[in-house]
């Protein structure tokens, strides 16, 4: 992958999540969002109607954060790993709470975005997850320029939101959106290859998962 097609996918990503977060926060009014793995950004400052927003990382990227945007008011910083117990900080845990996953999964493994969900699961009566996922043939064949020197890699991957339904229990799918549709917004190409199966299917995508009543 080039910094070209680096630089759309985020693009694509952040236009598909925008648009699903602001529809999310249209609907629950007042709802408390946890941005996990947020690094710098600056969703919280673009979208309107949620009463909190958390933004979650490990101490060093939020102190890294921190120095650029000091958060405060209806926006406040969490420094933990994803996978530590980090719902315990969150007060508001009768609110609709909506978990953002984004560019995180694929550098995991699958007991660690098991955890990730136990704990919302755990700590949250009514819970929406927006996670984002890599294709396993991504993973296998491809290496992103972007952490070339760095000890990242990609390493987990899941067909689809059925497939990652069925490793938690505690969830069902209700949506799931490729991110050949925010490319479609700005390389009108992909309006045809958007409808084309074995394009959607290598795609990046945009799960919805909701808690289990």
């Amino acid at each position: 992958m080039g910094e070209k097609t680096k630089l759309s996918g985020v693009i694509a990503r952040t236009i598909v999540l925008d648009r699903l977060v602001g529809d999310y926060l249209e609907n629950h009014p007042g709802a408390v969002v946890v941005n996990i793995a947020c690094g710098l950004d600056t969703r919280c400052y673009r979208v309107a109607g949620y009463c909190r927003w958390h933004n979650l990382d490990l101490p060093e990227t939020i102190a890294v954060r921190a120095g650029l945007m000091p958060e405060a008011g209806d926006i406040s910083q969490i420094a933990m790993s994803a996978m530590d117990d980090w719902g315990d900080k969150i007060q508001q845990q009768s609110e609709p709470v909506l978990v953002i996953i984004e560019g995180l999964t694929m550098y995991l493994n699958q007991a660690d975005v098991q955890r990730i969900f136990e704990v919302i699961a755990a700590r949250f009566a009514e819970a929406s997850v927006f996670v984002e996922t890599m294709n396993p043939v991504i993973v296998k064949r491809f290496k992103e320029k972007s952490i070339e020197g760095s000890n990242a890699r990609f390493t987990w991957g899941v067909k689809n939101g059925e497939a990652l339904a069925q490793l938690l229990p505690g969830f069902e799918l209700t949506g799931e959106h490729c991110l050949t549709e925010g490319m479609a917004e700005f390389v009108p190409v992909y309006r045809l290859l958007d409808k084309l199966p074995a394009v959607r299917n290598i795609s990046n995508r945009i799960v919805i998962l909701e808690k289990k009543q």
